[in-house]
């Protein structure tokens, strides 16, 4: 049989620097053969320098239905929208692009579908709706997490960074999200983390491996473990590459729950699906299981 080499009628891919790590494409292109939606689906290096034509040449194409938004662009990426879904605006930061128009009436829409992926993830381990959190960095992806944690109905989030200075403006996110934000600087991390019943990372791969060697020497001291009597320690690690992370490691070793950075990705994914398929789109937890099985995850 000859390939069939027809491009696909629509186009959508994943942004960032770098980027080949990614598993956005295994992701979306197992939900666009399920869903039978003619559209091809790429990883894209685009450097910082190169964003604002990236973002362009997605205006000037009506094939495009969309781009998936990661490090470091989704606070720049905000500004080239021309409009915001809801509680953007307020977060500072997009994960998502969705196109749609033509010509004149062509528009970009930027979403952020992490805080739905953080919400569902935890959620899927039994984090439930915690009072207090931790949160580990002070990026794009630590500003989805306190708008995740808003949502599940938290009072108060320790925020771990190494410049406390630096990240103001999560506390001024937590007052407006209705939540009070505590700013930390990094060694306040494994005390904080080890009394905290969910602990979301924002870290890129390896930034808290030096946090795991300290939660291990806490545990040798004698200092309490993660395991309560009252229900599971969750860990949200979402750096998924490689896996499973040095903190990933020393936290199950301690009797934490882990969630890979992978489950994240998944569930947000599942959102952007949706915005690009349309109409198109049917059968959610059929969609959650072709795109499990295209990165080996178990089924739900």
């Amino acid at each position: 049989m000859v390939p069939d080499h027809t491009p696909a009628r629509y186009r959508a891919g994943v942004i960032g620097h770098p980027i080949a790590h990614s598993k956005s494409p295994l992701l979306h292109r197992a939900a666009y053969a399920f869903l039978g939606f003619d559209c091809s689906y790429t990883a894209l290096d685009t450097s910082p320098a190169s964003l604002e034509d990236r973002v362009a040449q997605v205006r000037a194409d009506a094939a495009w239905r969309g781009l998936s938004v990661t490090m470091p662009h989704k606070a720049a990426s905000l500004a080239l929208m021309d409009e915001l879904g809801p509680s953007v605006a307020a977060l500072g930061v997009i994960n998502t692009v969705c196109a749609g128009g033509e010509g004149e009436q062509r528009r970009l829409v930027g979403y952020n579908t992490d805080i739905e992926g953080i919400v569902r993830a935890v959620r899927h381990a039994g984090a439930g709706s915690p009072k207090q959190a931790v949160v580990l960095g002070g990026g794009g992806t630590a500003s989805a997490a306190l708008a995740a944690l808003a949502r599940m109905g938290a009072e108060r989030v320790h925020v771990c960074v190494r410049s406390p200075q630096k990240a103001e403006p999560l506390a001024e996110l937590g007052h407006r999200l209705g939540i009070s934000v505590e700013l930390n600087e990094f060694g306040a991390a494994a005390g904080l983390s080890s009394g905290s019943s969910l602990v979301i990372s924002t870290l890129p791969p390896h930034g808290a491996d030096e946090l795991a060697g300290a939660l291990v020497a806490a545990a040798a001291r004698g200092e309490p473990r993660l395991r309560r009597h009252f229900g599971p320690r969750v860990l949200l690690d979402v750096a998924y590459d490689p896996w499973p992370s040095d903190l990933a490691q020393a936290w199950s070793s301690l009797g934490g729950v882990i969630v890979p950075g992978l489950e994240m990705l998944l569930y947000q994914a599942v959102e952007q699906v949706k915005l690009f398929a349309g109409d198109i789109f049917r059968e959610e937890s059929a969609v959650i299981n072709v795109m499990c099985d295209a990165v080996g995850a178990p089924r739900r």
